[in-house]
This record gives structure tokens, sequence and C-alpha cells, in this order.
């Protein structure tokens, strides 16, 4: 008997519709699968033939042919584990079949028949409610994931029994409900709050319009003046995720299989810290089967990078195209795959590899040919993406033993949220969210200058040796400056703020 299973494969972080045939027919006992699986979906037949026996099913002594639909698209992974024991069982007559047909199944099987959770099931739910399916069976630690796409039943269940029972009779077994609302706003308030920081006025400035307007953001200092802390403070003051953008990144941590037992909804903003030594597919993505990285999985959040300048030239660069368009497209022989990674860049670094250039108390041991050598890791066009470049210097004795006089994370993050409600106001018939998204286009409409403020500029321009892109990014960081004091027309001492925020120009 022929009986046909719905499944899906992840493809990025999309999801194609996966029909699992089975054919169970006369001849020498055996189970052969084909349609381009690999071989963790070729080892789904040892495990689907031990779960079914030990969850109570007979498990035909036949011919077993099972077919992944498409037959030219690679299917990976243990989700068929599901979908391929109730074909068998469908085939074999063992289960009821009129639900086949509307619903989509999706799992790992273990030996005993239990269920265990798999990677992606968000971004499946979400296809198969666009492709008109009516319900998703999946693994119980699976099922608040998918439960956040509306418009579809999705059932969860912890071993392949209790399928076999839906199956008989569905309408003893209840949907899944998440309340969508309650799990954004159990977003948890970041434990690094910014009143922690001593002194560091500028430096904070810089975090509160890195915020404001969604800039990249570079702290360059001696060790120990507080570039790690600060950078650590930036998600406590950041707005929290909207709906739509907690279903981006969820999605995102979806498919890299980060979420499994965590819940339905990433409700807080990613924050990614890689280690230097991390290679350049880790950080922007790629693989065999490509997978999401460190970039993607900071989309709509932040990704510090500490001690920039020790991360291997090469690696930096890839970030290059990424900071410009907000996603990153990895392309392979067999597929061309896009992830969204819409981030904010926050990096810190010395001044110089001993890391007392400049300082006041220890002396710089340097030469200049290796300070510069130190500088040429970091690329003209990677600095013209980097708004925000800040020198952080040393506190001195008396900052360090008094107690910390700053505001804190929440205060500041009111006034944060007050910018970002005008510039969204202001984008509302775009696809813009902040300010560091701007086109040029964008700027010649809200970023006009009188004659004096434009003045300033170019002096800063032929002073710095600013590149095109550099003057944009001015322009942008002035706009959020603007709409922090409230002021719908930049001015002079808008883009002069603005232009302070070039350290490393001015230090070449």
């Amino acid at each position: 008997m022929l009986a046909k299973v719905w499944s899906a494969s992840l493809v990025g972080i999309d999801a194609v519709k996966v029909g699992v045939e089975v054919d169970i027919a006369g001849g020498l006992p055996g189970m052969v699968v084909v349609g381009l699986p690999d071989t963790s979906v070729q080892e789904s037949k040892e495990r689907v033939k031990t779960a079914l026996k030990n969850a109570g099913y007979a498990f035909p002594m036949r011919r077993i042919v099972i077919n992944l639909t498409p037959a030219d698209l690679r299917k990976e992974g243990p989700s068929f584990d599901l979908p391929i024991s109730v074909g068998i069982l469908a085939a074999s007559e063992q289960v009821k079949i009129e639900l086949l047909e509307t619903h989509l199944f999706l799992g790992e099987v273990s030996l005993d028949g239990a269920l265990r959770p798999v990677a992606g099931v968000l971004a499946i739910a979400a296809a198969a409610q666009r492709l008109g399916i009516s319900g998703l069976v999946v693994p119980a630690d699976n099922a608040r994931e998918a439960a956040v796409v509306k418009g579809i039943s999705v059932y969860g269940f912890n071993h392949l029994s209790e399928v076999g029972q839906f199956l008989a009779d569905p309408t003893t077994h209840t949907p899944m409900q998440v309340d969508v609302i309650e799990e954004l706003e159990r977003s948890q308030t970041s434990s690094f709050d910014l009143r922690d920081v001593k002194g560091q006025a500028h430096a904070r400035r810089a975090l509160e319009i890195a915020a404001a307007g969604g800039h990249n953001l570079v702290f360059v200092g001696p060790p120990g003046s507080g570039k790690t802390m600060l950078a650590r403070r930036l998600p406590g003051i950041l707005p929290p995720l909207s709906f739509d953008e907690a279903l981006e990144v969820t999605q995102v941590h979806s498919v890299a299989g980060l979420l499994k037992n965590k819940g339905s909804l990433v409700s807080t903003r990613p924050f990614r810290s890689p280690h230097h030594s991390a290679s350049g597919v880790s950080l922007v993505g790629g693989g065999s089967y490509p997978r999401p990285g460190e970039i993607s999985l900071a989309h709509r959040g932040i990704l510090f990078l500490d001690e920039l300048t020790e991360f291997k030239r090469e690696v930096l660069e890839f970030l290059r195209q990424p900071l410009e368009d907000g996603h990153v497209t990895i392309s392979r022989a067999r597929q061309s795959v896009s992830f969204p990674a819409r981030f904010t860049l926050v990096a810190s670094t010395n001044p110089c590899p001993c890391g007392f250039f400049a300082d006041t108390v220890h002396p710089c041991t340097c030469s200049p040919r290796s300070r510069e050598q130190y500088w040429a890791k970091l690329s003209g066009p990677l600095m013209d993406r980097i708004d925000l470049q800040v020198g952080v210097n040393r506190l001195k004795p008396e900052e360090i033993t008094q107690q910390p006089t700053g505001e804190d994370s929440e205060t500041v993050r009111s006034r944060v949220q007050i910018a970002r409600d005008r510039a969204r106001l202001r984008f509302k018939n775009t696809d813009l969210r902040c300010n560091a998204e701007m086109q040029s286009s964008h700027l010649r409409q809200w970023c006009k200058l009188d004659d004096s403020t434009r003045n300033l500029l170019e002096s800063a321009i032929r002073k710095l040796g600013l590149s095109v892109r550099a003057s944009d990014r001015i322009l942008k960081v002035a706009r959020t400056i603007a709409d922090l004091a409230g002021d719908e027309h930049l001015q002079t001492h808008h883009v002069a703020e603005a232009v302070q925020y070039r350290t490393i120009d001015r230090m070449q």
C-alpha cells in the first residue's frame, strides 16, 4: 500500500514543503530511502524501525521504499523521523489516514519512541501556514515555538504512541495556545546597568546616540579604561523588540538550533560576542549546507567584537557587505541562501600594540611602524561604515574612588525610545526602522543643511580626508542627535558633535 505524509525541509531561514511517500510491497524485507537524503536521514531507518517496535506497533517485514519529494532538494537532519514513522504506519494500515493530507509532521524519534525537538520549527510553521496546511504535529518541546504562528493548529506530543492516538481521534487533543503579548512582556531587564559606569560622560553620550539611531560604534582606549564595560551596557538602553522583530530574531535562532526547550519567542535583543580567533564562516555563516553565523544571530541586536584589531583582517572584511545591506548571501554549488544581518556593530580596541599610546600614566613603547601595522588591520572601507569612533580615556583617581553618579539605563532608554519614535514617525511610509538605515535619497530629504552647517561639514571633509560614505555617516549621526534634542531640522551644533565622533579618522 502507498501512503503520503507531508513534512518540510529548511533552505536558509525559509522552509520548503516535502512529501514523504512510503510504499510497502512484496519482496525481501528491507528499507530504502531515496530523494537526496543526507547521512542523518539515511540513519533514520534504524531509529524508526526500533522506535515503532518499542512503541507497540508492528514493523512490516516487507520491502519498504521511502521517497522524499522534490527529488532534487537535499534533505538533511533527523526531523524526517516522525513523518517516515507515520508513513510506515499509514501504509501498513495501523493508523487512520484522514489527517495526513491536511497536517504536516516533524520531529526526531528516539529508540524508545519518544519525540525529541528539532531545529527550524518556527520557519516551517510559517511556511506551512502560507501553504494552507491546517495542522502541525511536532515534539512537545517545539510546540510553543510553532504556536507563535497564527492560523495553524499546533499539536505537541512526547511519544510516537500519542501521535497514533491523535490520528485515531483528533478531537481528544487540544492545540497549543501561546499568548504572544505575554511572551514579549517577559523580556528580562539587562543585569548590566549604565549606572555602574564611573565618569566617561563622552562615551556614555556615544552609547545613547548609538542606541537611538542604530549606529555602529567602536571604543578606542588603553586597557582598563572601561571599553568592554560600556559596550555590555548598550543592550540595556535599547528599545524592546517589537513582535515583528521578535519573529525575525526567533526564526534565525530556530534555524540555528538555539531555540530548543527555550520557549516560543526570543524576547530580548541578541548580544553576540565571538572570540577574536573566530573564522570567517563562524562569523558570517556558511558550511556545506549553509547555516547562520554570528552576524545573523545578532540580527536586530548587538554584535560585539572585543579587541577588534586582534581579528584577522580577512575576517573583518567579510563584515563590509552585511553592514551596508543588512543581509548576507551565501552561495554554494547546489544552492544560494540569504540570511538577515541587520545588527549594530560595537567594537573595542587599544590605540596601539602595547595599549598606552597617548596615555597620561604609562608611556607608549611602540614604534611608529608598529602602530601603523597595528591599524593596517582595519581597512578604510570598514572604518567608513562605523559611525561613532570614540576615544575612552583612563579614569582619574578621584573618579575611581567616588560612587557612580550617572543616570541609570532605564532613564537613558526612555530618551532613546522617544528619539526612535520620532524617527519611526518620519519613516512611516518607508521600510526604515532607524536613522542608521537611511540611504542617500533619505539624507537629501531629512538632513538638509543651511550654509553655515554645510561649510562646517565641508571643512571637516577636507581636514579629515573623509569619503562620501563617511560624510553620509556624519549626517546620519547628526540626525539622531537632533532627534534626541527634539529638533526637526539639523543645526550646526548637531553636525559639529557628529564630527567629534571620528576619533580614528583624526588619529590617521
